[in-house]
This record gives C-alpha cells, structure tokens and sequence, in this order.
C-alpha cells in the first residue's frame, strides 16, 4: 500500500531529530505509523520479519525495505532492519544498532502481531488448535515484553519518549465484548495492559506509555480478502456493509505522528485511546479528509444490528 507523500495530512507535525523504531513495521498498521512518522521529518527503524530475501511464514509480497523506502520518499529517512522479535538476541542486536548509529530513541511503536492465520472465529478453546494458539500468544505477547525490555533503557536516555502499544479495540470495548477467540481476545486484551502497566513503569521516569487501536484497517490483508483495492475499497460494502467504516493504515499513523509531537503527551500515559478518538483531539485525518470513529460506530451502529450507515461517523 502506497500514498503520495505531503497530501491529504491534515494538521501538519514535525518531529525532525527524532528517531523511532516501529517494530512490526511490513505492513498494516505498523507500516502506515512509520510512513506518517517520516512524513513528520522522524528517523524511522523498521523491523519485521519479511525481506526482499526472505518471507515470513505470512508468504506476502510486503516487504521492510519497501516500508523504509516509503519513509525515506515521506521525508523521513527509513532504516530497515530484520528482525525476529521472538528472539532477544536480535533485538539487543538492534537495540545496541539504533544507540550506535543514533545515540537516542525517542519513540517505540510496539505492532509486532503475525498471527493472522493462526485464529479461528468463534471456535471454544477447547476446540480451538493449541499449537497455532500457543503460537500467536508468542508473537503478539511475548514479542512487545521481548522488545520493550531491551529498547526502554534506550529510551529512557532522554526525557520526553513516548512508546506505544498498537493493539485491536479500547481497554473499555474489550472489556465488554468477546474478541473472536480465547486466544486472539487474551492476546489484545494483554497488549492494552501492557500499555497500562507501561505507563506506571515510565511515568514516574519521565516518559509514556499507552495503548492504541486503529479502527476497521485497510490492510493489504484486508483488502485482499474482500479482492478490492485502495482506490475501489468501497466496492466491497456490497459484501460487508460497516466496511464503510474503515480506515487507512495511515490514519493510525498519523495518531502516532500526532501524539510524538505533543508536549503535553503525558496526559495520555497508562490509558487506551483509538485513532479515530485522537483525531477528534488533534484534528488530523485520514487520506481522503475524514475522521472514522469506528469504535463509537461500533458501538452505535454495527453492534445493535442497525443498517450500515457512516453518516456522523466520518
């Protein structure tokens, strides 16, 4: 997934001489945040799993160095840098790269998931396949506290850093409604508290943490799976109406961009907010100048059985 860069931003935010590292940064989520992280003038590691050398076990044509390269032609400058974030040694091995190079990190985007195969809808526990959901549990958990250990003294260098969990819902939807399966509602679920606890650790440090959740993403995944493209997304609402909905990748980024260049960012250490949430705040929006709140359409609208409508949403 591509944009042109410069266009269609918003309220426009700077964050030249800060240095991120969006680990999770192939595609999705993790790619949008560090596209609008460079867009806002930021050095950007990307990390993943997915090279133009080698593929992950996703089998996708997305790549880290395609997403660095996207940054860079932001306006950023992307560093792309393999990595398995189950294995510590490769994280310290990159943490110990980005002290080197930088001597600093001022923002670490924690949007390590991999476990879009490894989950069954509405499949009970005891039903469900142990190995793939032993499996996802590890990348989507183990991987955050795996990087999080060894990037936070980086961090914590300088005053200010900002660290954020990208997960999938609110703490305060979640905690209401069952999320697909044991195993996927445990693994968001733990990654809102990672958030939480984060904020208690870096709070008193000087520091923030929080957690944050796109709304309905356009991934490439997504897209695929529905067999349309960004330009005639719209073309699958007659398969699934509340797609209309749905956001780019870089709207979730540019909630990011927007928090790293808050100075009163610390008002948001230790809660859970979405992207569509944070526009309302700081007035960015999505590439085609709206502002989804998909959580609160969600919860009015796709919830109660009412017809699709965005109307008010977006």
């Amino acid at each position: 997934m591509t944009r042109e860069p410069g266009t269609g931003t918003g309220t426009r935010v700077r964050l030249d001489g800060k240095v991120a590292l969006v680990a999770g940064a192939t595609r999705g989520a993790g790619r949008g945040i560090a596209v609008e992280l460079g867009a806002a003038g930021a050095t950007v590691y990307v990390t993943g799993r997915t090279t133009r050398d080698r593929r992950s076990e996703y089998d996708r044509p997305e790549t880290i160095e395609d997403t660095a390269d996207l940054v860079t032609a932001a306006g950023g400058r992307g560093i792309a840098v393999p990595t398995d974030h189950l294995e510590p040694v490769q994280v310290r091995a990159l943490v110990d790269r980005i002290a080197a190079e930088q001597g600093r990190l001022d923002i670490l985007v924690n949007d390590i998931w991999g476990g879009e195969h490894l989950f069954a809808w509405d499949t009970p526990v005891w039903e469900h396949d142990l190995d793939d959901g032993l499996r996802l549990l590890r990348l989507a958990v183990e991987t955050h506290a795996i990087t999080s250990h060894h990037a936070l003294p980086l961090l914590l260098r300088n005053p200010g850093g900002l660290v954020v969990e990208v997960t999938d819902g609110t703490a305060e939807y979640n905690r209401d409604n069952y999320r697909v399966s044991f195993f996927y509602d445990l693994a968001k679920s733990s990654v809102l508290r990672m958030g939480f606890a984060l904020g208690q650790e870096l709070g008193p440090r000087g520091a923030t943490a929080l957690a944050l959740t796109p709304g309905w993403l356009r991934s490439e995944i997504m897209l695929g799976h529905f067999g349309v493209t960004e330009e005639n997304w719209r073309d699958a609402l007659d398969q699934v109406p509340h797609f209309c909905i749905s956001e780019t990748p870089f709207y979730v980024g540019r909630a990011v961009a927007a928090l790293a260049a808050d100075p009163q960012v610390a008002r948001w250490n230790g809660q859970s907010t979405s992207s569509g949430a944070l526009a309302q705040v700081y007035g960015f929006t999505d590439v085609d100048g709206s502002r989804p709140d998909a959580w609160r359409y969600l919860t009015e609208v796709q919830d109660p059985g009412k017809p699709a409508d965005a109307s008010g949403y977006r």
